[in-house]
């Protein structure tokens, strides 16, 4: 995922005085219906030290989706400041290179590490950018 992948916006002043930029992330990826289950139960109880590894690379509000046809819709967001780093730190440690080889053949067309190779959609709607913008 690239910077010029993601859409960031301004969060609203009451919540950060108005300077800080927040970095909202969709993504999508295609879990083999024959894994579901696997896919559920690896995500019911990741590892430890993986956890730490996504927050300590600044991504909070992280959660996923996952369909019965196997579609797996992400979402997590981060500082604009802190974004790529995020992901030059995510993609240097060892612990998510080994999370994802662990993962990577519950995927469907599988070419590489899911964390780098997902499909980031683009925003077109946040409530709380046009409510501020309405303030403005």
């Amino acid at each position: 995922m690239t910077d010029t992948d993601r859409r960031g916006s301004r969060l609203p002043a009451d919540r950060t005085g108005g300077t800080d930029r927040v970095v909202r992330v969709c993504f999508r990826l295609q879990v083999a219906t024959e894994h579901l289950d696997a896919y559920r139960t690896q995500h019911a109880a990741v590892w430890p030290a993986m956890l730490r590894t996504i927050a300590a690379a600044g991504r909070r509000n992280y959660s996923l989706f996952l369909d019965d046809d196997g579609l797996l819709i992400g979402y997590y967001e981060t500082d604009s400041v802190a974004d790529a780093d995020a992901d030059a730190a995510l993609a240097a440690s060892e612990v998510a290179a080994a999370w994802e080889a662990h993962m990577q053949d519950l995927f469907d067309g599988a070419t590489g590490r899911a964390d780098q190779t997902a499909r980031v959609l683009p925003e077109v709607f946040n409530l709380e950018d046009q409510l501020a913008a309405l303030d403005d």
